[in-house]
């Protein structure tokens, strides 16, 4: 046998060679278009922080409300709006904060919105009347309306989409603990302490989140000197506002307590919103709307929306009404009512995980 015979065919072991660095090369990890930046994961952890945070503080009031009832000597009708009072806050500033986003850094954004927050969680914790802790929440609620937003827009901006539903997981997750951390947070507080204690522990909280923001957060956004509307604004505070004001007031019509008919607030917030949704319409055709309604024409957002506002609806009506049935009508303490809603919060929190875990592996296809 020839030496020609023996050696093995160049042209072969190259094309193995070639094939094996081909291989090799497509092996590497994510481009550098599906990685998160150091500074975009700084931002996003802060936030998830002081989103806790707000969403702990938003959920822990819920079991004390039987216990404020007595401290301030009012009805249960009128210790709801603690929790009335923050959403009707909340309706009324989040539709603003698309332009608050752009108008403003993400640093100057972030230290704003906390330092609101932090400084509600501190006249709630001294208000020596009822008046002044509603107050208080409305502060708080100003804080919170803004920083979710903020998190969610970071989020959706600065993550690829390939990253995206792993992100979305890990926020849904920390979203989910907080309810099913609050309502036991509480109870054990108010067994043990008095319920300035429930906004006395979560200063420190608020405080060390805003002293991390302060140092580590830097802008990853460019402020825009963007037109807006004050026709807009005017209407949705009087739409969303009137419209919550209503529907809360029909408890307290029940006992004859309401200050004005609910059916009043509702008939100029319905008109309001009609003339809300004309006005945003038109101001669509040059991209200067307060509010952008062209999702609405999509009917898997309209539809999913509309099944998150029916869900949100039972959630917070339960975290309401539950624990004052609990412990008026059964008997309960705060910490047995806490220890009662804890599995439902703990429950969301599984599933969180769980739909994360389809996002990371890829076992459970994410559209955006």
């Amino acid at each position: 046998m020839s030496v020609e015979q023996q050696s093995p065919k160049p042209d072969v072991a190259d094309a193995r060679s070639g094939a094996t660095g081909t291989a090799e090369a497509a092996a590497p990890g994510p481009s550098a278009e599906e990685t998160i930046s150091p500074q975009v994961k700084l931002v996003i952890g802060v936030l998830l922080v002081a989103a806790f945070v707000m969403i702990l503080n938003e959920t822990i009031m819920s079991v004390a409300i039987p216990r404020l009832m007595v401290q301030f000597a009012v009805t249960a009708a009128t210790a709801q709006w603690l929790t009335t009072a923050f959403m009707l806050t909340m309706a009324v500033v989040i539709p603003t904060t698309g332009l608050i986003l752009t108008r403003f850094s993400t640093r100057s954004v972030f230290i704003g919105a906390m330092s609101m927050f932090t400084a509600g969680t501190l006249m709630a914790a001294v208000a020596p009347v009822f008046p002044v802790l509603v107050a208080a929440r409305v502060v708080q609620a100003t804080g919170t309306a803004v920083m979710l937003p903020l998190l969610l827009t970071t989020v959706l901006t600065f993550v690829p989409v390939s990253r995206r539903g792993r992100t979305m997981g890990l926020i849904s997750i920390v979203i989910s603990v907080a309810p099913a951390i609050g309502p036991t947070f509480s109870g054990f507080i108010l067994v043990n302490l008095t319920w300035r204690w429930m906004f006395l522990t979560v200063l420190p909280i608020a405080l060390v989140a805003l002293a991390l923001g302060a140092a580590l957060v830097k802008n990853i956004t460019t402020p825009k000197s963007t037109p807006f509307d004050v026709l807009s604004i005017v209407l949705s505070a009087i739409t969303f506002g009137s419209l919550i004001y209503g529907l809360s007031s029909i408890g307290e019509s029940t006992e004859g307590n309401a200050a004005i008919p609910p059916a009043l607030p509702l008939v100029i917030g319905t008109l309001t919103l009609v003339a809300f949704v004309w006005r945003q319409l038109v101001l669509q055709r040059t991209d200067s709307a307060l509010l952008d309604l062209r999702p609405f024409t999509s009917r898997t957002f309209s539809v999913g929306l509309g099944m998150m506002l029916i869900s949100m609806g039972a959630l917070f009506g339960t975290l309401i009404l539950l624990p004052i049935y609990l412990q008026n009508v059964m008997g309960l303490t705060t910490l047995e009512t806490g220890l009662m809603l804890f599995p439902g919060g703990l429950t969301m929190g599984l599933i969180a995980h769980r739909s994360w875990a389809g996002c990371s592996t890829g076992s459970a296809p994410v559209r955006w």
